[in-house]
């Protein structure tokens, strides 16, 4: 496949030739998927397995730094060789990350070099403005353009309620309800995906994301499964994270349903997902009002006289209080990088 098929542009040429330099047994492609530190690439003489050099995970100072389901990478393959070296990693044009699940205080970069970011939600007993909220915040923090899909209008009781309560959080963001499994609204989906251009499915399990791949490829190469009747929770069918060529030649990620959403720097973000709140923060009575117990605080007042949603606020000052921990843990974290850092250098 021609690279140019694969999002290739003279901007990654450009830092492929800085990073290369005047090598000869290199080559640039891109990761497919990633499976226990084994890579599949794409280049354009067809798909390569490959592994990290050993100085690629030494110089990396998180696991933020390795290749990502996305990323564009200078690979070596020599004859004698089966498999393929990855060397470097071409920097991104965006990323989608979180905070990685569990304890661990550290970037998980989910999709990289996206283009549109599309944020799946069933209006079915998956609806909840909340998560809404903090996936929104991840992907305006990605550099990619996030776009929100509705999905199982079937199931709603009220469709056009919901819809009105996710445009009004979405500002001027793009909306479309569609129903994959009737292949409905799929062309929604495809008029982002022009030839070279990189979308990224993500969402809760059992949204659909899967069969919105199927839809657009034309025929079922994604394992899908029903929900459960018990609870109407999705369940996991796609288990790791894949870039996916269409028939028109575009290019999607597919993505796991993520059991956990913990944000990575999304402080600019705020503003943005936010701006509610934000455009009556400067009417508080103190600068640096945090919302909670100050004395005319404008926000506070909004939300009594009804023109906030008291839930809306709950949200952004529990966001706030994540922040702030994140900060204290990253800088933390870095303290104690910086010992390691130091012991080796004595």
């Amino acid at each position: 496949m021609p690279l140019a098929e694969l999002g290739w542009d003279a901007a990654f040429a450009q830092a492929f030739a800085a990073q290369s330099g005047a090598r000869e047994d290199v080559q640039p492609a891109r990761v497919v998927i990633e499976f226990n530190h084994i890579y599949r690439l794409a280049t354009d003489a067809g798909e390569l397995e490959a592994t990290l050099t050993g100085r690629l995970k030494h110089r990396a100072a998180s696991r933020s730094e390795l290749p990502a389901v996305g990323d564009w990478v200078v690979v070596r393959k020599r004859e004698t060789e089966d498999r393929g070296a990855i060397v470097a990693v071409l920097p991104r044009r965006s990323r989608f990350s979180r905070r990685m699940a569990g304890n661990v205080t550290d970037e998980q970069v989910v999709a990289a070099n996206v283009d549109t970011t599309f944020i799946v939600m069933g209006l079915d007993a998956d609806f909840n403005l909340r998560r809404l909220e903090r996936y929104l915040l991840l992907a305006r923090e990605s550099g990619s353009a996030p776009v929100i899909l509705l999905t199982k209008p079937d199931l709603a009781a009220d469709v056009a309620a919901r819809v009105a309560d996710v445009r009004a959080l979405a500002g001027d963001l793009p909306v479309h309800v569609l129903s994959p499994k009737f292949n409905q609204g799929i062309e929604q989906v495809a008029a982002y995906l022009a030839p070279g251009r990189t979308g990224a499915l993500l969402g809760s399990s059992g949204v659909g994301k899967s069969t919105i791949i199927n839809r657009l490829i034309g025929e079922d190469v994604r394992k899908t499964r029903a929900v459960r009747e018990a609870d109407q929770r999705g369940r996991h069918t796609t288990t790791n994270r894949e870039l996916v060529t269409l028939p028109n030649g575009g290019l999607i990620i597919d993505t796991p349903g993520m059991r956990e959403l913990q944000l990575w720097d999304v402080n600019e973000a705020v503003r943005e997902t936010f701006d509610d709140i934000e455009a009556l923060a400067p009417e508080c009575r103190f600068t640096d009002c945090r919302h909670r117990g100050e004395p005319r605080c404008a926000v506070k007042a909004a939300v009594a006289e009804g023109r906030l949603a008291s839930d809306r606020l709950e949200s952004y000052l529990k966001l706030q209080d994540e922040l702030a921990e994140l900060t204290r843990q990253q800088e933390e974290k870095a303290m104690l990088d910086e010992k390691r850092r130091s012991r080796r250098r004595g």
